[in-house]
């Protein structure tokens, strides 16, 4: 995998917050950090969609249906014991 050479602004607050991760040992540089940062927001991301995903499937499943919570216990008692 190819790296790429970027040049970013932060806020003096952002800066001191990364510095503040590194000097705990979180990180070992700016950029480990920035690419952790990275990653981590593009599986909340997948997440997100995987969510949205299934709520629009569930929206689409139909009207919901009653449970009845006796018969879901008489149900699995028969079969499990």
């Amino acid at each position: 995998m190819g790296t790429v050479r970027k040049t970013i602004t932060l806020t003096d607050q952002q800066d001191n917050w990364i510095k503040a991760h590194i000097n705990a040992g979180h990180y070992t540089n700016d950029s480990e950090c920035i690419r952790d940062l990275i990653r981590r927001e593009q599986e909340r991301s997948l997440e997100m969609e995987a969510i949205r995903t299934a709520l629009i499937e569930g929206e689409a499943s139909g009207e919901p249906k009653r449970f009845d919570a006796e018969a879901f216990k008489q149900k699995m008692m028969a079969v499990h014991g």
